[in-house]
């Protein structure tokens, strides 16, 4: 299934007038106030091991239900527990419901039967395969996203160029190309209670006056984010035409991705991802592990897209 990455193309960007000069502006691109218009790719990992038959169920295939006599999803029509319909042979786990319309629309495709040219039986391997984008060769140093951001030359990148909303910066996004790993974007910048100010100033000085260029550098960089980020204020940020994520902390990341895409911070690159995908015997069929996990998977890209208002890039365009 396509849904291990999430590509959304977001309108032009906006640099607002932010009553300081961080660094990176004075390499902005932007000429007589006319903004280039941005891509923006959203990636989502998936983490561990899910059973695609049972995330696309082949309900017109009467050997997946000889095969799965336990775990089978019910074909269509067959009650709330039945497949959800996509084309007469193939259908949605009964817990994704939030993306049929993206099917509908034409907006949602899916690659069944796909993988990794490796026949390693270890998640880890596989995973470090999938990151790195080099199926076999553990040797790579570099993540593809790294990658496909030293390919994309940025004169006019900020500090929120590649974000990750996770604790540690996933293996994706190592490399040559700077990216942030944040766990939580209202927390970022420097905590010493009513201090902070007092306290991020005089940080702020100290790496300023620093005879290295390397040190300057970085710290002029994160200084310049956190200014950035704090006058955008994620913190008051309110989903809008409807959208609820869930509280999961998966929800939880792709909303603070709205919220940094929404704050036009040059976010282009964002990354989230979603565990316990590893069910083993407890996995159930229309209930049990695999089915709550789907079940916040499929609300959370829904809240993303219809709170972004994004329309999908189609086959056409």
């Amino acid at each position: 299934m396509h849904s291990r990455r999430v590509f959304l193309k977001n309108g032009a960007f906006a640099l607002v007038s932010l009553g300081f000069a961080p660094s990176f502006l004075a390499r902005t691109a932007f000429a007589a106030g006319k903004a280039a218009r941005t891509k923006q790719l959203i990636a989502i990992f998936q983490r561990g091991a899910v059973d695609g038959l049972s995330v696309i169920v082949p309900f017109g295939e009467p050997d997946y239900y000889r095969a799965r006599p336990s775990i089978a999803i019910a074909r269509p029509n067959g009650g709330d527990g039945s497949a959800i319909d996509l084309d007469g042979f193939f259908g949605l786990n009964p817990r994704l419901p939030p993306l049929k319309p993206f099917w509908d629309a034409g907006q949602l495709a899916v690659v069944h039967a796909c993988g990794s040219p490796d026949s390693t039986r270890s998640h880890f391997d596989a995973q470090d395969y999938m990151e790195t984008a080099t199926p076999g060769v553990k040797s790579t140093p570099d993540g593809w996203l790294s990658r496909y951001l030293g390919a994309r030359h940025a004169e006019a990148a900020t500090p929120f160029r590649a974000v990750a909303l996770t604790q540690q910066l996933p293996r994706m996004l190592q490399g040559r190309a700077s990216a942030l790993a944040v766990n939580q974007i209202a927390q970022f910048g420097i905590r010493a209670g009513r201090s902070s100010d007092r306290v991020g100033a005089s940080f702020e000085a100290e790496y300023a006056a620093a005879a290295d260029r390397v040190l300057n550098g970085a710290g002029r960089n994160a200084f310049d984010a956190i200014k950035m980020l704090k006058i955008a204020d994620p913190a008051k940020y309110q989903p809008v035409r409807g959208a609820m994520y869930p509280r999961s902390p998966f929800g939880q990341a792709l909303k603070q991705i709205a919220q940094l895409t929404k704050s036009n911070v040059g976010l282009e690159v964002a990354f989230a991802e979603i565990g316990g995908w590893d069910t083993h015997v407890n996995q159930g069929a229309a209930q049990g592990q695999l089915a709550a996990r789907l079940d916040d998977f499929g609300r959370a890209i829904s809240a993303l897209v219809v709170d972004l208002g994004i329309a999908w890039p189609t086959p056409s365009s």
